[in-house]
C-alpha cells in the first residue's frame, strides 16, 4: 500500500463511515473485515421464512442530533419506527422503561394510586430519572418501589448480562434504562427513531459504493499488523498511511497490560408458525435461567410474513480463542483504568487512529458510534 492509501480494520458503521470520508478525499481505501459480510453487528439478512433477521441482536437508528440522522438519510430510505420494548417475570409482563403501567401490574390498586401520586410529587416537571437517582429517595414508599424493581430486574439483568455484580459494574450502564412517571410508552425519546426501508445490509452497501474503497472480508488484520514500540509494521513494513482500527484494543498490543473484559453473545434461533410471541419486539426475562431477552424479529421492523422468527440471547464471557466475537466492554473502575493504559501507549503510535465501541472501550449506541465516527473524520483528516 502507497502514502496515498488508507487501510480500516472493520467494516462496521465507524469503519464504514470513515472510510468513506477518506475515499472522498481521493485516499485509496481498503478495508478489512475477519468476518464474511459487511456492516459489523449491524449486519441484517433474510432468513429461510422470509423474515429479516439480524445476526448479531437487535438494533435500530435512533437521535436526537438532525446531522445524525441526515447523514444516514444520505446512504438510504428509512421508515419512521419507534421501538418498544417490556419485561416479564411472576408471569406479568410491563413496558420498559418501566412506567405507571408497571406500578398497576405489580401494586394493589390502592398502593399504586398512592405511590403514582407520591412520584408525580416528588418529580414534578421532571418525565423521568435513573433508578439510581431514586433508589436515593428520601420517602420510602418511592425508595422501595426502585428496590423493588432493582431486586427483581435490574439486578438479576445486570448479574446475567455483565456476569458481575451490579455493585460492581459502572454506574452509567445502570443508568441507561430510565423510570417514567407517566403512561408514556416507547425506549426511546429521541426525535428521530427510524429503520431502514431495506435493510441495514443495503444501507452499508451504499455507504461503501465509492471507486476508491475496496472491500476485503475473512482477513484477520492482526496476521498482518504488529506494534513495534511506537511504529506500526504492516507484513514487517513500517506504515506510512493511515491506519483506522475499530477492533479491540488489548488484542492489536498482544495483551500487554492484560485481556480488557468484554461481553459475547450466544443466540439461540426459533421459528414458530404462529403470529405473535410477545407483546414487544424485544422482550428482557430477568429471571429466566440463561437468556436475558427474547427479539422478535418479525415486529423489528414490522414484517407481513407468515410465522415469526425470535432469538433467544445469553451472554457469556468473551474468549477470543473459543471463536466469539466481543460485544460490550465491560465498564469497571479497574477496566476502565487498564484501557487507559492502552489508550496512551496507542497514541504514541504513529497513523494509528481508533474509532469504534471496541476500540474505544465504551458502550457506544449507534448515533454515538456515529458521531464518534464523524468526530474522527473531522479532527483526524
Amino acid at each position: 500500500m502507497s502514502s496515498n492509501k488508507a487501510l480500516v480494520v472493520g467494516c462496521g458503521l465507524c469503519g464504514a463511515v470513515v472510510a468513506r470520508h477518506l475515499a472522498e478525499q481521493g485516499k485509496q481505501v481498503e478495508i478489512w473485515d475477519r468476518r464474511d459480510h459487511i456492516g459489523g453487528n449491524m449486519y441484517d439478512y433474510k432468513d429461510e421464512h422470509g423474515i429479516l433477521v439480524q445476526k448479531y441482536g437487535p438494533h435500530t437508528f435512533h437521535t436526537k442530533v438532525k446531522e445524525l440522522y441526515d447523514y444516514m438519510c444520505r446512504y438510504g430510505e428509512w421508515n419512521a419506527y419507534k421501538l418498544t420494548c417490556g419485561a416479564a417475570w411472576d408471569g406479568k409482563y410491563t413496558p420498559t422503561p418501566f412506567d405507571f403501567t408497571t406500578i398497576d401490574t405489580f401494586y394493589p390498586k390502592d398502593k399504586a394510586e398512592q405511590l403514582k401520586a407520591k412520584l408525580q410529587k416528588a418529580y414534578a416537571g421532571q418525565p423521568t430519572a435513573t433508578v439510581v437517582d431514586v433508589l436515593q429517595n428520601p420517602d420510602e414508599d418511592i425508595r422501595g418501589y426502585a428496590e423493588y424493581l432493582f431486586q427483581n430486574d435490574y439486578a438479576p439483568y445486570t448479574a446475567k448480562q455483565w456476569g458481575v455484580s451490579p455493585s460492581a459494574i459502572d454506574p452509567s450502564v445502570l443508568k441507561r434504562v430510565p423510570l417514567r412517571f407517566s403512561y408514556d410508552e416507547g425506549y426511546f425519546d429521541d426525535a428521530y427513531q427510524v429503520m431502514p426501508a431495506v435493510s441495514f445490509t443495503t444501507f452499508f452497501e451504499k455507504l461503501l459504493d465509492h471507486p476508491n474503497i475496496q472491500v476485503k472480508l475473512g482477513v484477520e488484520a492482526l496476521e498482518h499488523l504488529k506494534v513495534e514500540g511506537d511504529a506500526l509494521k504492516l507484513d514487517g513494513d513500517v506504515v506510512d498511511f493511515p491506519v483506522v482500527y475499530t477492533g479491540a484494543l488489548d488484542e492489536l498490543f498482544d495483551n500487554v497490560y492484560g485481556r480488557l473484559p468484554y461481553r459475547s453473545l450466544r443466540f439461540e434461533w426459533f421459528y414458530e408458525n404462529k403470529e405473535s410471541l410477545q407483546d414487544a419486539p424485544v422482550v428482557a426475562y430477568p429471571q429466566e435461567p440463561g437468556y436475558t431477552r427474547i427479539t422478535e424479529y418479525k415486529k423489528l421492523p414490522v414484517q407481513n410474513v407468515q410465522g415469526t422468527t425470535y432469538a433467544k440471547e445469553y451472554p457469556l464471557t468473551y474468549k477470543p480463542e473459543e471463536g466469539a466475537e466481543p460485544y460490550y466492554p465491560v465498564l469497571t473502575e479497574e477496566s476502565n483504568k487498564q484501557y487507559a493504559q492502552y489508550r496512551a501507549r496507542a497514541e504514541k503510535v504513529k497513523d494509528l487512529y481508533l474509532c469504534g465501541r471496541l476500540a474505544d472501550f465504551k458502550y457506544y449506541n449507534m448515533d454515538q458510534a456515529l458521531a464518534k465516527a464523524l468526530e474522527v473524520c473531522r479532527t483526524c483528516f
